[in-house]
C-alpha cells in the first residue's frame, strides 16, 4: 500500500473512496460537526444527516454506514463513529482504522482519502494518528498464503491518502518503512522451519545488503565460530543437520568512526527443546522462536530504507535445536567465547546459549548501546501476558529510554528488576554458571545470565515471548517489536 498526505479536508473528489470520522462531542448526540461531513452530506443530497436522524448511523465507536455516490465526487463515502475524545486511545484508534478498512476493502477503488487523522482524541497527536493509521492498514492488508495452492484471498490495494499537514511527512516516511519491516518480520516468523533455516536467514541478511553501499553482511560459519571459541552457541545446533550461523549486518549511515548501536537477535529457527524435549502439543509454534532475529532484521530493513543517519550493527545468532545422538545433554559444560563456562542444566534454555556468544562478539564493535531481542521465556508470558514485552538492563536510564520509545511507537515494554539476589540462582557446582536458575523469576534469571556477558557496555534485553506471535485459530507472527526498535534508533540520532 502506497501512502501520501493531503492537507485540504474539503477536497473529497481526489479519491475513489473517502473515510470520514463522526465524533461524539455533544453528549451522545451525533451531528455534522466538520466541513468534510457537511460537504459529503451535500454531495449525497442529505443522506448522512438523514441516516443520523433515523438512528441508522451514530457517533458510537465503530458505528458506520457506507454511502454510494452516483454523482460527482468520490464513489463511496464511509462515515464511522469515533466515540468520545476521552475514549479514543491508541489501541482503539488502531481498531477504528481497521474497522473502517474492513467496510471498504472489497472495492476501495484506485485511492482512498482517509480523514480519520482528524478524529477528536485527548491522547493522540497528529503524528501518532499518522503512525497508527499506516501500521494498522498495512497489518490489515497482510496475507501469508504463499503455501496455499488455491483460494488465495486477493485484496485490492489502493493508494492511501491521509489528511495531515506536510510537517507529518517525516513521520509518514518512518511509519511506512516500519510497517513494511513488520511485514518482513511477519513473513520470516510465519515461514515453516523446513524453509526458514539458519542458512535461509543468512540469505536474507545478504539481501538486506544488496544494492546499498552503506551495508555489509558477513556470515560466520561453524568453523570460524569454533576458532573464535563460540562453543556455547555451537552446542545448540549439535543435534541438527542444519549448520548454525552468526549473521552480522553492518549499516554505516552515520559519520565514520562513530560508535554504533548494536541489535542482537535470537534466531532459533526451530526449537524442539533438544534432549529436554518439549511436549508435542503446539510444538509447531516453535518455528516462531526466531522472531527476535526477525524483528532485528526488520528493524534493519526499516532504517536502511529510511537512510537513518546512524551506525547500526545487527547480529543474528541462529541455530536449530534438535534431539539426536550428537545433541548436547543436560549436565554438559561448554566454554563460551568470553571464557566463562556454562553447565547446561536444560537444553530447552538454548536461547541464552546462542545469545551469550553473540553478546561477547558485539564487544569488537565498541558499541554505544546494545539491545538483544528474544522469545526467551514462557515466564514472561506469565508475568506480562501477550500485550507488553519485558525489558531488563544494566542501566536504568537506558531501560527508561526504551520504555519511552515503546510508548512513542505504541509497542509497549515494561522494566523488570535484575538484582544480585537473582544472580545467585545461576550458581553451579561444576561451572561458572548454570543456564537456568529454577522456576522462580525465570525471565529475570534469564536476563541475569545474559548480563554476565555484557559488563563492558550499556545493554538491555527485550523478552518478546508473549508479544511476538498469536496462538490459536488466527495464529501468526505479529511483527513486534520492530516499531520499538526503529523508534529507539531514531531517538539516538
Amino acid at each position: 500500500m502506497e501512502f501520501s498526505l493531503q492537507q485540504d479536508a474539503s477536497q473529497l473528489d481526489t479519491a475513489s473512496s473517502v473515510i470520514l470520522p463522526l465524533a461524539d462531542l455533544t453528549g451522545g448526540i451525533s451531528t455534522l460537526t466538520t466541513d468534510s461531513l457537511k460537504a459529503a452530506d451535500n454531495l449525497l443530497s442529505g443522506a448522512i444527516s438523514h441516516a443520523i436522524a433515523s438512528g441508522d448511523l451514530s457517533s458510537k465507536f465503530k458505528s458506520s454506514q457506507l454511502f454510494l455516490n452516483a454523482g460527482p465526487g468520490p464513489d463511496r463515502i464511509l462515515v464511522i463513529g469515533t466515540g468520545t475524545p476521552e475514549q479514543l486511545s491508541g489501541r482503539k484508534y488502531r481498531q477504528l482504522v481497521q474497522a473502517a478498512w474492513s467496510q471498504i476493502s472489497s472495492n476501495p477503488g484506485h485511492s482512498v482519502l482517509n480523514q480519520l487523522t482528524t478524529a477528536d482524541t485527548k491522547s493522540l497527536d497528529l503524528n501518532s494518528k499518522v503512525r497508527l493509521s499506516v501500521e494498522a492498514l498495512v497489518q490489515a492488508c497482510y496475507r501469508f498464503d504463499q503455501f496455499k495452492t488455491n483460494n488465495k484471498n486477493i485484496v485490492p490495494i489502493p493508494n492511501m491518502v491521509l489528511l495531515a499537514q506536510t510537517s507529518s511527512q517525516a513521520q509518514l516516511d518512518q511509519s511506512t518503512a516500519t510497517a513494511q519491516a513488520m511485514d518482513l518480520c511477519r513473513d520470516l516468523g510465519n515461514l515453516p522451519g523446513n524453509v526458514c533455516t539458519p542458512s535461509f536467514l543468512a540469505e536474507q541478511g545478504h539481501k538486506l545488503a544488496a544494492g546499498s553501499d552503506k551495508v555489509i553482511t558477513q556470515v560466520l560459519e561453524e568453523a570460524e565460530m569454533e576458532s573464535l571459541g563460540m562453543h556455547s552457541l555451537l552446542s545448540v545446533g549439535k543435534g541438527s543437520a542444519e549448520p548454525s550461523k552468526l549473521i552480522v549486518i553492518n549499516y554505516q549511515g552515520g559519520e565514520e568512526g562513530t560508535q554504533p548501536h548494536v541489535l542482537v537477535g535470537k534466531g532459533i529457527t526451530f526449537d524442539s527443546g533438544g534432549i529436554s524435549i518439549k511436549p508435542g502439543a503446539a510444538m509447531d509454534e516453535m518455528k516462531y522462536d526466531m522472531c527476535g532475529a526477525a524483528s532485528v532484521m526488520g528493524a534493519m530493513q526499516a532504517i536502511i530504507n529510511m537512510g537513518l543517519k546512524a551506525n547500526v550493527v545487527a547480529i543474528v545468532a541462529s541455530a536449530e535445536n534438535m534431539p539426536s545422538s550428537t545433541a548436547s545433554k543436560p549436565g554438559d559444560i561448554y566454554t563460551t567465547m568470553s571464557g566463562k563456562t556454562v553447565e547446561v542444566l536444560n537444553t530447552d534454555a538454548e536461547g541464552r546459549l546462542v545469545l551469550c556468544d553473540a553478546l561477547t562478539y558485539a564487544e569488537r564493535f565498541n558499541p554505544k548501546t546494545v539491545v538483544d531481542v528474544a522469545t526467551l521465556t514462557g515466564a514472561c508470558i506469565m508475568a506480562l501476558g501477550h500485550h507488553t514485552s519485558a525489558v531488563l538492563s544494566n542501566d536504568d536510564q537506558f531501560a527508561k529510554g526504551l520504555m519511552k520509545a515503546g510508548n512513542q511507537a505504541f509497542d509497549s515494554v515494561w522494566q523488570l528488576p535484575m538484582g544480585e539476589e537473582y544472580q545467585e540462582q545461576l550458581d553451579s557446582n561444576f561451572a561458572d554458571l548454570g543456564n537456568i536458575g529454577g522456576r522462580a523469576a525465570g525471565t529475570i534469571t534469564a536476563a541475569c545470565f545474559l548480563s554476565r556477558f555484557t559488563e563492558s557496555y550499556t545493554w538491555a534485553h527485550l523478552d518478546i515471548a508473549g508479544t511476538a506471535w498469536v496462538s490459536g485459530a488466527k495464529k501468526g507472527a505479529t511483527g513486534r517489536c520492530v516499531p520499538l526498535l526503529v523508534q529507539h534508533l531514531v531517538n539516538q540520532v
